[in-house]
């Protein structure tokens, strides 16, 4: 396998996103992604075998049209990795309208926020999502991971291992709730709280 293709992530939850922009840009990170609004539909086959082999295939907008594959996920050496395959299409319909003419369907509609920073040879994205806020470390090793965590005074072992989209089951499970979409405008009055995701803060 392509080891260009293996992604290594940890996330943490945050409670002030606002500090941890200025910690990074006290460190001398670059800015890579300005902040910007993505819009994502996730999609299986009619059995869900993607879902049941912890497989993912998402098309995304953002400054892009992005169509992604993710195998399945493993922890190694305390980070997450999985295969990750991603190209750029140009019309987000069409890949939609082909997806669905191969016989996959919508199975998650998800929107975040996200801006994008480079620190040390690592990328730090900082999620805004309907349910909490939250720090995406990506490097090419666990090292460089974990040296990123300690320079923002991030709690390691608060470090989250699962997708957005186990967070999102853990969340509906707990607060007894039957929302489908993962989308600001459906979360709107909703509270969430750590505990409700299963998580603690990686800032405090």
């Amino acid at each position: 396998m392509d080891q260009s293709n293996i992604e290594l992530e940890v996330k943490f939850y945050i409670s002030n996103l606002d500090k941890l922009e200025s910690q990074l840009k006290n460190l001398g990170a670059k800015l890579v992604q300005s902040r910007t609004q993505e819009y994502n539909l996730r999609f299986d086959t009619p059995l869900g075998d993607f879902a049941l082999g912890y497989r993912v295939l998402r098309l995304r907008q953002d400054n892009a049209i992005r169509l992604t594959y993710k195998g399945p996920g493993e922890i190694k050496n305390g980070v997450r990795s999985r295969q990750e395959i991603e190209i750029i299409v140009d019309d987000f319909d069409q890949a939609q309208t082909l997806l669905e003419a191969l016989g996959y369907q919508i199975s998650m509609v998800y929107e975040k926020y996200r801006m994008g920073y480079e620190l040390d040879g690592v990328l730090v994205t900082l999620d805004e999502l309907p349910y909490g806020d939250f720090v995406e470390i990506e490097g090419p090793d666990t090292e460089g991971i974990k040296n990123v965590s300690a320079k923002l005074g991030l709690k390691w072992d608060a470090r989250i291992l699962e997708s957005y989209a186990i967070l999102f089951d853990v969340l509906k499970n707990n607060l007894d709730i039957s929302i489908e979409k993962l989308t600001f405008s459906d979360f709107n009055g909703i509270l969430v709280t750590p505990d409700h995701l299963g998580v603690s803060p990686g800032d405090r």
